[in-house]
């Protein structure tokens, strides 16, 4: 049992760190300030600060809960370990063993959470995917990368909805925005922004001749509280059209799709999937302000009117992963050097290696 006991020494020290890094007593001052709010008589007046309220609230109990399950079960362990011996009790050992495995799991999937000190890390995430160079393949591969983030949310229980979406000509699609709502979702995603490439024989020509095609994924916080980018009207201009979305004859009918420019940096955001005008508005509205604290944070601007501005142009030259499928199988990205070769797992959402190699080498 020595070697689980070391085991254990281990993530005792491991976990002892980390604790002092994400300090959850302020995280339980910070549930009873919310829970105070939630008392008062007109919390629900106000439905959409409720909302918030309430969803900063569950991620924040849901944090701390984790934690000290992890520390109890370290604890439990710990006193555990000294009493089996494995010559005398080998089904105990081999119990204890399994145990220890699964803490170790426990702790990895929560050690991660330790790296996230961005301003934005805990906020709900929106992603866009927009298929560049490489015709239907680059569409193709849109839908692919729009598939496996999907299926990632499913396995993290991040609540993923389509707020915009644009099909191809004949396949895959142009573009799609997709509200990734969950704990962390940012911080975690941060890690897929950039330029992603595609190697492979295409499926649309006739001699499956060896393609390359791009993808470009756009990570942004979802900013709930609007007056933390505040934007005056006068720079927006917001124009209204006809939904080209899936949604029934009420979308297809009415001028409920929202266009909105900010003028000053001519950024353009768009929403059409649902069918109230003022929810399209909502949601592009979100997306904009999400757009703009992320320029902010890039050009290390204090207000908006420190922006440089002017339009913002998609870069293809620089990618950040390779998804390599013929002539052989690999996937790698270019920043960390992680690279895997078993592709399918991948494109099924299976990303977290990728997302711990970066977040590692970021800290």
């Amino acid at each position: 049992m020595y070697e689980v006991k070391a085991q254990l020494d281990t993530l005792q020290t491991q976990i002892s760190t980390a604790l002092k890094a994400i300090d959850l007593d302020e995280k339980r001052q910070r549930i009873t300030e919310l829970e105070v709010q939630m008392q008062e008589p007109d919390f629900w007046n106000d439905q959409k600060r409720a909302q918030d309220i309430s969803r900063e609230a569950s991620h924040a109990r849901t944090f701390v809960d984790k934690w000290e399950q992890l520390q109890k079960d370290l604890r439990e362990l710990t006193e555990l370990a000294p009493t089996i011996n494995e010559e005398e009790d080998p089904a105990s050992a081999k119990e204890l063993t399994t145990m220890v495995e699964k803490l170790q799991k426990d702790w990895r999937s929560l050690e991660i959470q330790t790296f996230f000190n961005g301003r934005y890390d805990d906020h709900s995430a929106i992603l866009s995917i927009h298929a560049g160079t490489g015709g239907k393949d680059a569409q193709d591969f849109a839908d692919m990368l729009m598939r496996m983030y999907l299926r990632w949310a499913e396995r993290h229980d991040v609540k993923a909805t389509i707020v915009d979406q644009s099909a191809g000509e004949e396949v895959g699609l142009k573009s799609a925005t997709i509200l990734m709502q969950g704990e962390f979702a940012y911080g975690y995603l941060k890690s897929e922004n950039g330029v992603h490439r595609l190697v492979r024989q295409s499926p649309f020509n006739a001699k499956a001749s060896r393609e390359t095609s791009f993808v470009l994924i756009e990570i942004l916080p979802e900013i709930s509280d609007a007056s933390e980018i505040d934007i005056k009207k006068d720079d927006l201009r917001v124009d209204t059209y006809r939904s080209s979305a899936p949604g029934g004859q009420n979308v297809q009918k009415t001028d409920s799709a929202i266009r909105i420019t900010h003028l000053p940096t001519n950024i353009v955001v768009s929403c059409q999937t649902e069918r109230s005008q003022l929810q399209n508005k909502e949601t592009a509205m979100k997306i904009l302000q999400g757009k703009l604290a992320d320029m902010m944070e890039r050009e290390h601007a204090k207000t908006l009117s420190d922006l440089k501005g002017g339009k913002v142009e998609m870069s293809w030259g620089n990618q950040i992963r390779s998804y390599v499928l013929h002539p052989y199988k690999m996937v790698k990205d270019h920043r960390t050097d992680y690279e895997e070769r078993n592709v399918e797992p991948i494109l099924d959402g299976e990303i977290d290696g990728f997302i711990e190699a970066f977040l590692k080498q970021e800290k």
